[in-house]
C-alpha cells in the first residue's frame, strides 16, 4: 500500500509548486480583471474570492479557475452562463467587451456589402437578473461604436426582440435572456438581419464575432467608447407583434360555429418570466378564452421563488399549473418558459397522477403541422392554386411532419438541432423541435415563439370542443390518418464531456447491426462533410421496420443522448399504437444494452 501522500501507479501527481503557480497566476489575473471592472458587486466579488484563495480555501483555487481560466465562449447561441465575475461569467465587462466586438463584425458585414448602409440594432432583455443592466450597456456600447441603436422599454419575451429585427428592418438583434437555464445563469443572444431575414447566427458568423471579441477583450473595457444617444422604442411596436400575430392565427381559422357554446377554461403559467402580459393581449385580440394565471408565477421574478430549474420539461416544473387547473377544472394548461419562446400544453388525463399530462413536443408538434398545412391548403384552395411551401424539425425530432407534409402535398425538411437551422429552410411554413419550440408564423418570426404556438394551442383546443372532441381525439385521428409514431429518449450520464465523446467515438468506429434484432438498413454520420448544414456529431441509424436511432454527445451536459422513434401504419387505431409502442420498448431496452456493451468493450 502507498504511503499516504505518495503516488500510487498511473497516478498523474501535479507537484505543490506547480499548484501554486498556478494558483498565483489566477490570483494576478483576478486582480487585474478587478481593476478594469465597473461593477461594485462583481469586483467586490472578485476581491472576496482571492483573499479566500490567498488564506488558502481550496474552494476558491476552483472557483478562480472556473471564473478565471477562461473565457465564455462565444457561440452560435451567443453565450450563456452563470452570473459572476470573470472572463468566463455573465457579467458588464463581458456583455461590453462582447458587445463591441459585435459591433465591429456588423461594420465590418456592411463594408463587405452584406448589410445595408449605416448598420442597426435592436435590443430587448427579460426579467433575469441583472438583464435590464446588461441590456443598457449593449445600448450604450453599440450607439459609442456608431451603430444605430434601438432599445426595448421594458422586459418582454424573446420573441418580441426577434420580430422587432424584421419589423424595424434592423441590422442585427440581441436578446439578454437564458431562456429556460436555472436561475443564475443569463445570456446573449444574436440574430441578424438583412439577408439573414432576423434568424439566429450560423457559421461562420459565430467565428467571425468571437474573433472580434477576443480583440476587444485585450483592451481595458474603459477604452470603449460609450454614448446614451439611443432610441428607446415606443408601445407601437408590442401593438404590431399583437395585430400581426392575431391576424396570422385568424388566416384561414375563423372562430368555428358553436365555439361560444363551448367555452374552455384555461390554466395559465409564465413560470416567474415575462410572457403573461403579452399573450394574453394575443389571446384578447384573436378572441379566444380569457386564461387563470397561477399567481405565485404570473409576474417576472428572476429569484424563480417556486421553481429550481424554470423549463417546463423538467419533473415538477407544472406542479402549480397543474394544482390551479384542478382548481377551476381546466379544460387545457399552458404554459412558457421564463422568456416565452418554448410552449408547453397539457390535458385532462386520468390515468397520470394530479389528473393532466403535458403532450410532449413531438405530439404537440404533429398537431401544430397538421394545423399549418391545412391553414395553407384553405390558403391556397382561395387564391386558387396548388399548396406549397415546406414543413421542417430538427433531426433529432418525431418524423410525424414528414408524414403530414406528404398527405398535403408540401415540402419536408429536417435540419441540424436549434432554431437557428429550421427557421431558414426555404419556403417554412412551419418548423419546431422536440424540445418544446414552434415556428408557427415564420411570416413575422424567425424563431421559436411559445406565445404565437399557444394561440393556435388554445384556438385548437376550442375547435375540438365546438365539436364534441379534445385534443386526445385530434392526436387519434392523425394517427389514423398519417400513422401512429412514438418516440422516446434515452439520457446516459457519463463523468464528463470526454467521456460523452469519447463513447460516441466508439460506437462511430464499431456501428450496430441491428437493435433488438432489427436490421439497420442505412446509417448516417453527420461528421461526414456534406451530411448536413455544417459538420455534427450526431449517428442516425434508419431500421428496415422504419424505426430510427440517433445517438449524439451533449454539447452542454457531461451526457450521451440517444433519440428513438417508431411507427405503425397497419391496423385499427389500437394496433397501430400498440405495435409502434411495443417496438419502441424493444429498441430503447436493447439501446441501453447496446450502450452498456460500448462503455465496457474496446470493440463492442
Amino acid at each position: 500500500m502507498a504511503k499516504p501522500g505518495s503516488a500510487v501507479p498511473g497516478d498523474t501527481v501535479t507537484p505543490a509548486s506547480d499548484t501554486a503557480g498556478r494558483s498565483q497566476l489566477l490570483i494576478s489575473e483576478a486582480l487585474a480583471w478587478e481593476a478594469q471592472d465597473f461593477d461594485e458587486v462583481t469586483r467586490q466579488q472578485t476581491r472576496e474570492l482571492v483573499a479566500r484563495a490567498q488564506a488558502g480555501d481550496p474552494e476558491a483555487d476552483a472557483e478562480l479557475a472556473a471564473a478565471f481560466g477562461g473565457r465564455l465562449a462565444f457561440g452560435t447561441a451567443g453565450l450563456r452562463g452563470p452570473i459572476g465575475s470573470g472572463p468566463a461569467r455573465m457579467n458588464r465587462v463581458v456583455v461590453s467587451q462582447t458587445s463591441a466586438g459585435f459591433a465591429a463584425y456588423l461594420r465590418d458585414r456592411t463594408a463587405r456589402g452584406e448589410a445595408r448602409k449605416n448598420p442597426s440594432i435592436v435590443i430587448g432583455y427579460d426579467g433575469r437578473v441583472n438583464s435590464k443592466i446588461f441590456a443598457h450597456d449593449v445600448a450604450e456600447i453599440m450607439a459609442g461604436a456608431g451603430i444605430r441603436t434601438t432599445l426595448l422599454p421594458e422586459a418582454g419575451p424573446t420573441p418580441l426582440t426577434a420580430f422587432a429585427v424584421r419589423y424595424l428592418g434592423a441590422s442585427a438583434g440581441v436578446m439578454i435572456t437564458a431562456s429556460h437555464n436555472p436561475p443564475q445563469d443569463n445570456g446573449y443572444k444574436v440574430y441578424l438581419g438583412d439577408a439573414d431575414g432576423g434568424s439566429q447566427i450560423v457559421p461562420p458568423a459565430d467565428g467571425e464575432i468571437a474573433a472580434h471579441i477576443d480583440r476587444v477583450a485585450a483592451t481595458p473595457v474603459a477604452d470603449l467608447p460609450r454614448s446614451r444617444i439611443y432610441t428607446v422604442e415606443g408601445p407601437g411596436l408590442l401593438e404590431a407583434y399583437v395585430s400581426e400575430t392575431a391576424s396570422a392565427l385568424l388566416a384561414g381559422f375563423p372562430k368555428p360555429e358553436g365555439a361560444a357554446d363551448a367555452p374552455l377554461a384555461i390554466a395559465y403559467t409564465a413560470m416567474h418570466g415575462v410572457g403573461s402580459a403579452v399573450a394574453q393581449r394575443v389571446f384578447a385580440a384573436t378572441s379566444l378564452p380569457s386564461v387563470t394565471s397561477v399567481p405565485e408565477q404570473d409576474q417576472p421574478d428572476g429569484a424563480f421563488p417556486t421553481v429550481s430549474f424554470p423549463n417546463p420539461e423538467e419533473p415538477g416544473a407544472l406542479d402549480l399549473a397543474f394544482r390551479t387547473a384542478r382548481e377551476i377544472n381546466a379544460d387545457l394548461v399552458v404554459a412558457h418558459d421564463p422568456d416565452a419562446d418554448r410552449l408547453a400544453i397539457a390535458l385532462p388525463h386520468s390515468e397520470t397522477t394530479g389528473g393532466y399530462r403535458r403532450l410532449t413536443g413531438n405530439e404537440l408538434g404533429l398537431l401544430l403541422g397538421w394545423r399549418a398545412a391545412e391553414r395553407e391548403r384553405v390558403r391556397a384552395l382561395a387564391e386558387d392554386r396548388e399548396p406549397s411551401g415546406a414543413l421542417a424539425c430538427t433531426i433529432v425530432s418525431s418524423p410525424a411532419l414528414r408524414a403530414v407534409a406528404n398527405d398535403y402535398g408540401l415540402d419536408y425538411a429536417e435540419t441540424l438541432s436549434g432554431f437557428k437551422w429550421v427557421s431558414r429552410v426555404p419556403g417554412l411554413l412551419f418548423g419546431f423541435e422536440e424540445a418544446l419550440g414552434y415556428l408557427t408564423h415564420p411570416e413575422i418570426v424567425r424563431d421559436k415563439d411559445g406565445i404565437s404556438a399557444s394561440a393556435d394551442a388554445i384556438a385548437m383546443a376550442r375547435e375540438c370542443a365546438a365539436t364534441g372532441r379534445t385534443i386526445w381525439d385530434l392526436l387519434d385521428e392523425a394517427s389514423l390518418r398519417f400513422g401512429h409514431f412514438a418516440s422516446g429518449q434515452v439520457t446516459l450520464r457519463l463523468a464528463s464531456m470526454t467521456a460523452s465523446t469519447e463513447l460516441s467515438e466508439r460506437v462511430r468506429q464499431n456501428p450496430p447491426q441491428d437493435f433488438a434484432g432489427i436490421p439497420v438498413e442505412k446509417a448516417q454520420d453527420l461528421l461526414t462533410p456534406g451530411a448536413a448544414e455544417v459538420p455534427a456529431n450526431v449517428l442516425r441509424y434508419d431500421l428496415e421496420d422504419g424505426s430510427r436511432v440517433m445517438i449524439r454527445p451533449s454539447g452542454t451536459e457531461p451526457k450521451l443522448k440517444v433519440y428513438i422513434d417508431t411507427f405503425s401504419g397497419e391496423g385499427s387505431l389500437a394496433e397501430r399504437r400498440e405495435a409502434a409502442e411495443t417496438a419502441l420498448v424493444r429498441i430503447e431496452t436493447a439501446v441501453r444494452e447496446y450502450l452498456a456493451d460500448a462503455q465496457n468493450s474496446e470493440t463492442l
